[in-house]
């Protein structure tokens, strides 16, 4: 019996955090990525924990471009531990309101979906930590507070199990900015 009832409360756990990204759709201002990344784009963040200790803060500087109707998204990460990363986004558009997205280091494909101010963005990413590589699954929620900025909130999890969340915080440079 309490083999059942731990399954069901895993079962209902789960389902809590499964709201659908249309819930936004009247919700202003509406968030239009091709517009939001016309020009480059700096954010801050964190990783913490699932206990919520705050274990890495980093810096991103965003550059965009388009080729054709994709959209590239060249990311440079400088983390408080002085490491460097760069992972650049390919994201093409799968139809109304929906966006594939690719990386090097994104396992397969990447789905995004936009309604009203919100976007939801689901994918699998190739994490390394402490000199091996985890497949980690993240499932970003970014919200369009106004024209110039964007807030992820992000939940990342291993074989369905969170170990942890990201915050980022997304700010357009004005034109002309580098």
């Amino acid at each position: 019996m309490y083999k059942v009832l731990l399954l069901i409360g895993c079962l209902l756990l789960s389902s809590c955090g499964n709201v659908d990204v249309a819930r936004y759709a009247a919700e202003q201002p509406r968030l239009d990525l091709v517009a939001f990344f016309s020009r480059p784009v700096h954010a801050w963040g964190m990783f913490q924990k699932r206990s919520g200790e705050v274990v890495k803060r980093f810096e991103v500087r965003i550059d965009t471009r388009r080729e054709g109707a994709r959209l590239i998204l060249d990311e440079h990460f400088l983390y408080s531990d002085g490491t460097r990363q760069q992972r650049t986004w390919t994201l093409t558009p799968d139809g109304p309101s929906r966006w594939r997205g690719t990386a090097g280091d994104v396992i397969g494909e990447a789905t995004r979906e936009v309604a009203g101010n919100a976007l939801r963005w689901r994918y699998r990413l190739d994490l390394p930590v402490d000199g091996q590589h985890w497949e980690v699954d993240l499932d970003d929620w970014m919200y369009l507070i106004d024209e110039d900025t964007l807030i992820n909130r992000s939940s990342m999890s291993k074989l369905g199990v969170e170990v942890g969340q990201i915050t980022l915080f997304f700010r357009r440079l004005p034109e002309g900015t580098q």
